[in-house]
């Protein structure tokens, strides 16, 4: 997202003259006012402050950004700051900690939230509220780019051509919409090479998935008008839907085609039935999203629940970290500000409670939509009841994660008091290797802490070195922790973030914790704890050896809480490690020579396919054949030839 044009940054101290420069958002813009900190350092600001909208940030004796804000009025806003008392505990430590203020105006107020969220996600600072979960949402796509539209999962930039209908709220909600729709409309999830490969139907038509329109069963036009009444069904017209399909059963029946009408009854059921388990939702919202916030024990739990079409298409949780104490307004208004960047927002956003500047994230989201967004608080009727509903489900799922979490930290200090790790580890990296025979080799990095498993931090390596010889273990987990902590020292040498870990986790025995200890003293990390987890005599789970550094190996009780939980960590390493691997060689399985191809992206590579049959048959084609591929200009008909032909 582009920062607004027209700001300027105002660099201000005691005697200086308000002046403006572009901000570049590193260090150029910050002024330390001699010793002065807290009220005394706001104070002396003030004089200088215009009463222009903008964008302020305080920072700390180190340069560290701590709050990011934005501003009405910049003068009248910080002079809030400058009081001695009346604020909150949480805007009391802030204040206590700022050395130095950042400033930069905006022409509107919009402009400045706008300012505001961009800067809160590059520099995160501590006593913001951040959205920690920025993944996107699945849609439901039928694909126009075939006569016979395919139906299937989405996800990610809308490029292909096509309708697309969502957002759901995950993969297992379309998952289950589009076995609803398979079940009534009899539409094909093939992809299109499957679809102009087959000769007979697939399993899908045998128990009435399908129409099979693969090998002619149906033709063009009665094809698309199954797709036409999905459409009508994904827009919330079931209805209309299923009165047509009873006034088609019953022509049918007269005209004594009876199977016709058959199939027509067991398309009614299925409807009916997928009606039954949509009672629940709502008849008065067509569209909207329900925002619901439940605080407690200074964490946070924002609800959202997806309606489309009159259809609940599934809800979703997030845990945003509420900038050390932030109240609900706040929370709630830097939520939607985060959730709604590079998710397009529904015509109506319900909230359990009132904003601070509702005016303007209303603007702001209306802006990013093209078209009016209104944001409500309901108090009464079925709004109301769809909030109560979101706000429940926050509450209970807070409640959830608050028990885990302490369960969590009960795990941490005995894994601590276990290895006599100087205290509870806030980031556990846990290392491990996948191959076969040491083809299509990869390395794999999960992250564990308080709050469990942080998905968000795995990491993937593609072991890249040449030199190694095939299924050498100890060379690929030396190339991984080499390339891992050589970019940690890169990038934080201080150690000032939280990305350095407390506790690594290596898959192996002595050697493998030999190996990695002589890496680590290469690049001159001694003080991160290292643990080797070995398979016992028997290699049954259970008997785990723990190798530790200048330690003797020893093992933990067979009921041990610590035990399963390292076999946990483990095991998810295990996995995603196998899954990587697993990736890479079906990657690998499916390359063809015309990826290589400059130029040749996923559509001309299937157009080439489907008209000659193989990538062997495109390699021995002629010039003039390739030029009547459809999609293949003369140009790069001329780049695929001399491709393949280079050497003659």
């Amino acid at each position: 997202m582009n920062s607004p044009t027209g700001g300027g940054s105002e660099r201000v101290g005691i005697g200086d003259t308000a002046g403006h420069m572009q901000d570049d958002g590193g260090e150029s813009g910050k002024v330390t006012l001699g010793q002065l900190s807290g009220h005394a350092l706001i104070q002396s600001y003030l004089r200088n402050l215009s009463a222009q909208p903008g964008v302020y940030r305080m920072l700390d004796a180190e340069g560290r950004v701590l709050y990011v804000g934005k501003a009405r009025n910049l003068k009248a806003r910080v002079s809030n700051y400058a009081r001695p008392s009346g604020h909150s505990a949480r805007i009391a430590r802030m204040i206590h900690a700022t050395h130095s203020m950042m400033f930069l105006t905006t022409r509107t107020e919009t402009e400045a939230l706008l300012l505001e969220q961009n800067l809160i996600k590059q520099l995160k600072p501590y006593f913001n509220v951040l959205l920690r979960d920025d993944k996107s949402f699945p849609n439901i796509l039928v694909s126009k780019e075939h006569g016979f539209p395919q139906i299937k999962k989405h996800r990610g930039a809308k490029k292909e051509k096509g309708n697309y209908y969502g957002p759901f709220a995950s993969a297992g909600a379309v998952n289950r919409t589009l076995n609803q729709l398979q079940k009534v409309f009899l539409l094909r999830n093939c992809s299109d090479a499957m679809f102009q490969s087959r000769t007979r139907p697939c399993l899908l038509y045998q128990i009435k998935r399908c129409s099979a329109p693969c090998v002619g069963y149906v033709d063009e036009a009665a094809y698309g008008a199954l797709v036409s009444d999905a459409e009508r069904f994904l827009q919330g017209k079931s209805t209309q839907v299923q009165a047509t399909l009873a006034a088609e059963m019953a022509a049918a029946s007269d005209a004594m085609e009876f199977e016709r009408a058959a199939a027509l009854r067991d398309r009614i059921k299925a409807l009916t039935q997928v009606q039954s388990v949509q009672g629940i939702n709502p008849r008065g919202v067509a569209e909207a999203d329900v925002v619901a916030l439940h605080m407690e024990g200074g964490q946070a739990c924002v609800q959202v629940f997806f309606i489309r079409a009159n259809q609940s298409w599934g809800n979703r949780d997030f845990y945003p970290k509420t900038g050390a104490g932030a109240e609900a307004p706040e929370v709630l208004e830097a939520f939607l500000g985060q959730f709604y960047e590079g998710k397009e927002p529904p015509r109506l956003i319900l909230l359990s409670h009132p904003i601070e500047d509702a005016d303007l994230m209303t603007e702001l989201l209306s802006d990013r939509a093209g078209r009016k967004v209104e944001i409500a608080v309901p108090q009464r009727g079925e709004k109301a009841e769809l909030v109560e509903n979101a706000a429940r489900n926050a509450r209970e799922s807070l409640g959830r994660k608050m028990s885990e979490s302490a369960a969590q930290s009960k795990l941490l200090d005995g894994l601590a008091e276990a290895f006599d790790l100087d205290g509870p580890p806030r980031r556990i990296e846990v290392y491990d290797n996948s191959h076969i025979m040491g083809t299509n080799a990869v390395g794999g990095m999960v992250v564990a802490g308080p709050e469990g498993f942080v998905k968000s931090q795995y990491r993937k390596f593609n072991i890249k070195g040449t030199e190694l010889t095939p299924g050498d273990d100890f060379g690929m987990m030396k190339e991984v922790l080499t390339r891992r902590f050589q970019r940690l020292l890169k990038e934080d040498p201080d150690r000032e973030t939280e990305a350095w870990p407390d506790l690594l986790l290596i898959d192996g025995g002595a050697g493998q914790v030999s190996a990695v200890q002589e890496i680590m003293e290469e690049l001159g990390v001694e003080d991160i704890a290292m643990i080797g987890v070995a398979k016992g005599v028997d290699r049954d789970a259970g008997k785990e050896e723990f190798h530790r550094p200048g330690k003797p190996p020893f093992a933990l009780p067979h009921n041990a809480p610590v035990l399963y939980f390292v076999q946990r960590l483990r095991d998810e390493a295990h996995r995603w490690a196998i899954g990587a691997h697993r990736a890479k060689r079906a990657k690998a399985v499916g390359a063809t020579p015309l990826d290589e191809v400059p130029g040749v992206g996923a559509a001309r590579k299937r157009a080439l396919l489907q008209h000659f049959g193989s990538a062997k048959a495109v390699a021995r084609a002629g010039l003039e054949d390739l030029k009547a591929v459809d999609g293949i200009s003369a140009a790069m008909a001329q780049t695929v030839y001399d491709f393949f032909h280079a050497k003659e």
